[in-house]
């Protein structure tokens, strides 16, 4: 059995057909560990011959790395044959090795630097050194990357972040590339379900790239967020669909959560879903991975894969049977929002 895709077409323009498996390249970019050339490249070639057709990125994934991997794998892929996605909001450039920060879970990258850069032109530089980078003739999505108070520091650090991308005119600059069609949709990328409300309700989002906020730990999006999404036919893409790894892993020890170890609370969460799944014979994993699915403002959910082994088994995830019975019993037990779509 293939991947399964689906169909996004809020501008009425034939849209964007997305597998619903996707690739997260942070790791292409030494994530928490260095890979080699090679490493990425057979990463790479695994998913596109699982049937892999989207590919998200940023300049920020091993400060350009990530990018520049992709070049050479992309270049004899005919340009119509997948989706690719990058985002802007950080400026990457050359230091000397004395003034480089902010690098701390990147391994052997090039000697960078990250600024934050949500204006005009800070996106145009962005959106033009990753055109640069990837090497090729149209990325089809963009994303404004990281306007929350994780990446920032707090809340009031973010709010004055978006403040910046709107009164400086980054989402101008975004509005004027989809309007010329030099990219084909909008959105933001971004690790708090909040933050893309505030966006949706003052800017014309297409898409969301929300990492690790509709999973099978956590579904408050659903309150008032994703029924916004679902009314304006806005699409979400599910990013860190394993909550960093607990719900890939399950709750071993040194099992991670939200880029942390687990707490003890998270860890008898993830007991309970996880004897759930046993007895339907499922595996963690490939619930993790179905469930944002089940909501139909989802369009693809994009695990990171390090490794060949780890894309495989995301492939595996992607195309496990899950029975009804087991979302069911797991509203049941009070293990999930009552009305997460299933």
């Amino acid at each position: 059995m293939g991947l399964r895709t689906r169909n996004w077409d809020r501008l009425g323009n034939g849209g964007l057909t997305f597998t619903e498996l996707g690739f997260g390249t942070a790791p292409l970019g030494n994530l928490y560990k260095a890979i080699s050339d090679d490493d990425a490249r057979a990463t790479l070639d695994a998913a596109w011959e699982g049937g892999v057709r989207y590919f998200d990125t940023a300049p920020l994934y091993g400060l350009g790395l990530s990018e520049t991997r992709l070049n050479p794998f992309l270049r004899d892929k005919p340009r119509d044959s997948y989706i690719l996605s990058s985002k802007v909001g950080r400026l990457i450039e050359y230091c000397a090795a004395e003034h480089r920060a902010g690098i701390g879970k990147w391994f052997e990258v090039p000697q960078r630097r990250e600024n934050f850069d949500y204006t005009y032109d800070g996106v145009m530089r962005s959106f033009e050194h990753s055109f640069s980078r990837l090497g090729v003739n149209q990325i089809d999505i963009l994303y404004v990357h990281d306007l929350c108070a994780f990446s920032h520091g707090s809340k009031t650090a973010s709010d004055m972040r978006v403040e910046e991308f709107f009164g400086g005119r980054g989402y101008d600059a975004m509005i004027s590339l989809r309007d010329q069609k030099v990219i084909k949709a909008i959105g933001g990328g971004v690790n708090e379900w909040e933050v893309c409300q505030t966006l949706a309700e003052r800017g014309d989002f297409d898409l969301f790239l929300l990492a690790g906020r509709y999973t099978l730990l956590e579904q408050k999006a659903l309150d008032s967020f994703l029924p916004l999404c679902e009314a304006r036919g806005i699409g979400i893409i599910t990013g860190g669909p394993y909550n960093s790894g607990i719900l890939a892993t399950g709750a071993k020890s040194g099992s991670f959560y939200n880029y942390d170890p687990a707490p003890q609370d998270i860890i008898d969460r993830v007991n309970a879903i996880e004897n759930v799944c046993k007895s339907h014979g499922v595996r963690l994993i490939d619930a993790a991975f179905q469930f944002p699915l089940l909501h139909p403002a989802h369009v693809s959910v994009i695990p990171g894969g390090q490794g060949v082994a780890e894309m495989m088994g995301n492939l595996r995830a992607a195309q496990a049977d899950i029975p009804k019975a087991l979302w069911a019993d797991l509203k049941a037990a009070g293990l999930m929002h009552v009305e997460a779509p299933v």
